[in-house]
């Protein structure tokens, strides 16, 4: 068990400055920018057409954090920066960072939605919002998808649904471990430009394709003998999820198998942290919205009509986890 004391307390109500921090860096490209040689405080105020007192604390606030360096009046990221933070690497995360950044509004009146019970976000996504969260899903998504593909065995399988798969991640990288096998990614018309940007990097446009829909509206068109549902539960209600899930299954061939990958509780609901504390985030943005436990999951899967289901020998970062189930 934890054991609070003043220091660890504060820690955390004052953690958002490092946040603040982090974001404006990112929000700013000061990254990008140091990585192209404008290394003084004073070239990358001219970069930002900035404030120079504002700009230079800025940069030592990073330097303190360790994210970039500094020697004399000069600046340069840090190797972990020049990986993760310049937006021209491979290996960006910035949009997660983001996404994370446009949260910050909503969440600073979690009392109020705690008290009402409805999201406190009062805006609809911006096209910069969109992005970043489509954006950030793939960061993630990149880290997890290449162990996930490996670790479930799909041999013999030959068409797989990616619901909500949003840039196809997941799809993409089941197809590179799965030499026979094809997929579709069918998710709002919103996200198709970034599907199909991602499907076409990894030169998969033969095999994977996308389908617009509503599966809270649609009927799910074709069939298929695996469906992935990956971070799709957690943003509806108990209600719509089941909807959701019996529709994922009325999709799936006899024989065929459901993955869900979710954050997911245990059955007391109050762990693990971080499950708990993003049913939080989706009290903040979403009507219905939660973090939901292994047995409420495995209960939704049992009412459609699922069986043989069990929990995967597989956690993600943040306690995510999988769950399977087969169709008689």
């Amino acid at each position: 068990m934890k054991e609070w004391n003043v220091g660890s307390l504060l820690e955390v109500s004052g953690g958002y400055w490092q946040t603040c921090t982090l974001h404006a860096g990112v929000k700013l490209g000061i990254f990008s920018i140091l990585e192209a040689g404008d290394g003084t405080a004073e070239k990358i105020a001219g970069r930002l057409e900035s404030d120079a007192r504002g700009t230079t604390m800025l940069l030592n606030a990073l330097t303190a954090m360790e994210l970039i360096a500094k020697t004399g009046d000069r600046y340069v990221n840090s190797p972990f920066s020049k990986a993760f933070l310049v937006k021209e690497s491979p290996h960006y995360i910035g949009y997660m960072v983001m996404h994370h950044h446009h949260l910050v509004e909503a969440w600073a009146r979690l009392d109020q939605a705690v008290v009402s019970g409805r999201p406190s976000r009062e805006r609809p996504y911006s096209n910069e919002e969109r992005e970043s969260f489509l954006m950030g899903m793939f960061n993630l998504a990149m880290g997890i998808a290449p162990h996930v593909s490996r670790l479930i065995d799909l041999k013999g399988r030959r068409h797989l649904l990616d619901l909500g798969g949003g840039p196809g991640t997941y799809a993409v990288h089941f197809c590179l471990a799965n030499p026979d096998l094809s997929a579709t990614v069918a998710d709002l018309p919103t996200s198709r430009p970034f599907a199909e940007k991602t499907i076409s990097r990894f030169g998969l446009t033969d095999r994977i394709t996308f389908v617009p829909c509503n599966y809270l509206k649609d009927d799910i068109p074709g069939s298929y003998d695996v469906v992935w549902l990956s971070h799709v539960l957690h943003g509806d209600g108990p209600e719509e999820c089941q909807m959701i899930i019996h529709r994922a299954v009325s999709a799936l061939a006899p024989g065929g198998v459901m993955m869900i990958h979710d954050f997911i509780l245990n059955d007391t609901f109050d762990g693990p942290l971080f499950p708990a504390i993003f049913s939080l985030n989706m009290l903040v943005n979403t009507e219905k919205g939660r973090s939901y436990s292994d047995g409420q999951i495995r209960e939704m899967m049992t009412t459609a009509g699922l069986g043989q289901i069990k929990r995967l020998s597989f956690e993600g970062p943040n306690a995510s986890g999988i769950l399977s189930g087969m169709k008689a």
